[in-house]
C-alpha cells in the first residue's frame, strides 16, 4: 500500500546545480571563523548544494558540547550571504524552529533522537504550520520503519510539502565496520512506499570515520537515492563533534569526482529489451521459487502433524545445526554469499517454527474442546 503524501519534487524546491545533490558543512559550527572558512572553502569545490551546520547538538551525557547555540545562526547568515549557498540546521523543539526561520535559515532537518520521538516530532509539525519551509527527517535511531513514516506523515499534516528523509543507518548491538548499520533495506520499503519522496543518504553517520564514506556514498547512489549529506571541516582533526567522520573541503571534492552517477532509467532501445528479456527470467525462476516454498511448508504441515501425534517437540537443535552447516557447504559451492543464505535459510526455519507451532496448538485446542464436550454430556 502506497503513503498517502502530499510532496513536492525535489527538483522544484531545491536548486542542485550538480549532481548528486551534495549537502555538507561542519558537525558543529564551532567558531565564527571555522564555519565561515568552511563554507568558502565547500563554495570553491562548485559541488555543494547546501550548506549544512549544527548549532544545537543533542549529546549522550550532560557535559559535553552541546552546540554553540542561537549566536551560530548569525555566523551561517554571513555564510549565506558571502558563498550565496542555501543553510540548512538541525531543531529539536518548537523554539528551535523559531529561531531558525527568524534566522533565514533556508532547510530544517529532523535528528534521528527527535524522529524516535513522536510528541517531540509533533511539536516541531505545530511550529512548522503556517510555513513554507523544507524539511529533512532523519530515521529514528533504532530500525523501526513506521516511526521514520509517522514523523513524516506528521511533518506532511502540518502542510509542509517540501519534505525529504534523511538515511543515516541504525543503532545496532552488533558490532560491525559502521557507526549505524545501514540497513539498506528499510530504507528501500520506506521508498517503496512513497516513490515520490526524495531520500538522502547521510555516510558520515553511517560510517563514524571518513574511510568508509565513498563505499557508503557509491552504494547509496546505485540504488537511486537522490543525494548525500557529508560532514566536512576545514580541520577535523581538532573537530569539537565526531572528529573521525568529518572530512575538509578538498577530500569532499576528490571523493565527490569518484563517485559515478548512474540514470535509473534507460532510453537506449536495445537496453530496455535485453533488460526485459532478464526480469522475464527473473520472473519465471521466482514463480518456480514460490512453488517449490509452497510444496515445502506443506510438508512441514505434515511433519508438524506427526511430531504432534508422537508427542515430540517442535525443535531439534540437532536438526538445525545440520540444516545450516549442509547450507553453508551449499553456498559455498555455488558460490552464493553466505550471510545471505543463512538469512534466508532462517526465515524459511521459523515459518516452518510458526507451522507447526499452530498445528500443536490447534491439536490441544480440539482435545479441549472434545473434554468440554464430553463433561456437558457426563452432567
Amino acid at each position: 500500500m502506497k503513503l498517502n503524501l502530499n510532496i513536492q519534487p525535489l527538483n522544484t524546491w531545491l536548486n542542485v546545480n550538480n549532481e548528486p545533490l551534495i549537502i555538507s558543512g561542519p558537525c558543529s559550527a564551532e567558531t565564527e571563523e571555522q564555519l565561515l572558512t568552511t563554507a568558502h572553502l565547500l563554495a570553491a569545490t562548485g559541488k555543494v548544494s547546501v550548506l549544512r551546520a549544527g548549532i544545537w547538538k543533542p549529546r549522550t551525557r550532560p557535559g559535553e558540547f552541546e552546540g554553540i547555540g542561537s549566536i551560530g545562526l548569525e555566523w551561517l547568515k554571513r555564510a549565506k550571504t558571502e558563498t550565496g549557498l542555501p543553510t540548512a540546521v538541525e531543531v529539536a523543539n518548537a523554539k528551535h524552529v523559531e529561531e531558525a526561520l527568524a534566522a533565514g535559515v533556508d532547510i530544517l532537518w529532523i535528528g534521528a533522537r527527535s524522529t524516535v520521538n513522536p510528541f517531540t516530532v509533533q511539536e516541531i509539525a505545530d511550529a512548522l504550520r503556517g510555513h513554507d519551509v523544507p524539511v529533512l527527517i532523519k530515521n529514528p535511531v533504532n530500525p523501526d520503519l513506521q516511526l521514520w513514516i509517522g514523523a513524516i506523515e506528521r511533518i506532511n499534516g502540518a502542510g509542509i510539502t517540501k519534505i525529504g528523509a534523511i538515511h543515516r543507518g541504525f543503532s545496532s548491538f552488533e558490532k560491525s565496520s559502521f557507526r549505524n548499520e545501514p540497513m539498506w533495506e528499510l530504507a528501500i520499503q520506506l521508498k517503496t512506499l512513497c516513490p515520490e519522496l526524495p531520500i538522502i543518504n547521510d555516510p558520515s553517520h553511517i560510517c563514524g570515520n571518513r574511510e568508509l564514506i565513498p563505499y557508503i556514498s557509491q552504494k547509496a547512489l546505485d540504488l537511486d537515492m537522490q543525494g548525500l549529506m557529508i560532514e566536512s571541516h576545514v580541520d577535523p582533526s581538532v573537530a569539537w563533534t565526531d572528529a573521525k567522520q568529518q572530512v575538509t573541503p578538498a577530500a569532499l571534492s576528490e571523493l565527490v569526482d569518484r563517485l559515478t552517477v548512474r540514470e535509473p532509467e534507460s532510453t537506449n532501445e536495445a537496453f530496455v529489451d535485453k533488460l526485459a528479456d532478464l526480469r522475464k527470467s527473473i520472473d519465471k525462476i521466482d514463480d518456480i521459487l514460490l512453488q517449490k516454498l509452497a510444496e515445502r511448508m506443506a510438508i512441514v504441515e505434515k511433519i508438524g502433524e506427526f511430531k504432534r501425534d508422537n508427542q515430540v517437540t517442535i525443535l531439534q537443535v540437532n536438526r538445525w545445526d545440520a540444516i545450516i552447516k549442509k547450507g553453508h557447504a551449499f553456498a559455498k559451492a555455488l558460490k552464493l554469499d553466505l550471510n545471505f543464505t543463512e538469512k534466508f535459510l532462517e526465515l524459511m526455519h521459523g515459518e516452518s517454527i510458526r507451522k507447526q507451532t499452530e498445528i500443536m496448538n490447534a491439536g490441544k485446542a480440539e482435545k479441549g474442546i472434545a473434554a468440554e464436550q464430553h463433561s456437558e454430556v457426563v452432567k
